[in-house]
């Protein structure tokens, strides 16, 4: 097939089915009615020998072959997009771009209070959002263009992405100032007998701590399980529950909630902590200016 042979628009319409699953809303979407979303998709399937999409109560499902297609084409669309959209250059300035980052509530709070200072300094009128960085989301939200860049720990993003190294980071013990294991020391068997609360961070890269420990033969008890760090160094101010969290979380909860740190007696591997992009920003003005202003101040 050459591309003289397929119309631009019906890849467009492909497109937004991926993303909608229902003609009524691509129509809406697209400015155009539902009959010719169907004529559309009507002849992308002969063309390309294929059902596409399967009609169901949950709306319009992709065959296995559409979502084969998925990631090029949105890739194609999207850097056609930004090619005839954008700037040819950024003037941070005066902007009003309005940037979307995934980060973890470890990277709001290790990365947001320096980066919206100099924000605040460089790029008054720009604005910032964040969500968090679960790649089984994260993927398909960078590469429809919905966030801007991803900071952190993310191992499962590789193809079609940029990556810079920002720091390494390994992981360490935290617990409250007069906790019984800090005269003690923590040993491996103060570690396997102490109570600890477990973070599970579904989605990052952060759930291989307890799979490390369990490799090592290490047993634990488990008190409490929670979902992410934010409230980790509130539950440690008052009990005598410890944590392994990564030093840079650690490093910013010691003084505020009164607790100390340790080197973990249990191996776990550092890890990196990148600042992300998808293929298709990789040469747009604004998402350059930004992932350099992070590294900038971030790298180490």
């Amino acid at each position: 097939m050459e591309l003289q042979d397929i119309d631009l628009n019906l890849l467009v319409v492909f497109n937004e089915l991926l993303r909608q699953r229902r003609v009524s809303a691509v129509a809406g979407t697209l400015g155009i009615s539902q009959p010719a979303i169907s004529n559309a998709l009507n002849r992308l399937r002969k063309i390309l020998g294929n059902e596409l999409f399967i009609r169901t109560s949950k709306g319009m499902i992709p065959t296995p072959f559409a979502e084969t297609l998925a990631e090029p084409i949105g890739y194609a669309l999207g850097t056609i997009h930004n090619t005839l959209n954008a700037p040819s250059t950024f003037d941070p300035a005066s902007s009003t771009r309005a940037f979307t980052v995934a980060m973890t509530d470890i990277g709001e709070i290790y990365f947001l209070p320096a980066l919206m200072e100099k924000l605040a300094k460089v790029a008054p009128g720009v604005t910032t959002s964040t969500v968090r960085n679960q790649a089984d989301t994260l993927r398909d939200e960078m590469e429809k263009g919905q966030v801007d860049l991803g900071v952190g720990f993310l191992p499962d993003l590789k193809t079609g992405f940029f990556q810079r190294r920002l720091f390494r980071q390994r992981y360490v013990c935290i617990f409250r100032k007069g906790h019984p294991v800090a005269k003690t020391g923590m040993s491996l068997k103060a570690f396997s007998e102490a109570e600890h609360v477990s973070i599970i961070a579904e989605g990052t890269g952060h759930g291989m701590v307890d799979s490390a420990i369990q490799r090592a033969g290490v047993g634990r008890h488990i008190r409490l399980r929670v979902p992410h760090f934010v409230a980790v160094g509130h539950i440690l101010q008052t009990t005598d529950l410890i944590a392994v969290v990564p030093e840079a979380y650690a490093m910013k909860t010691l003084a505020p909630f009164g607790l100390e740190a340790v080197a973990c007696p249990v191996k776990i591997p550092d890890i990196v902590i990148n600042v992300l992009w998808h293929a298709r920003n990789h040469r747009e003005p604004s998402n350059q200016w930004l992932r350099q202003l992070i590294f900038e101040a971030f790298s180490r």
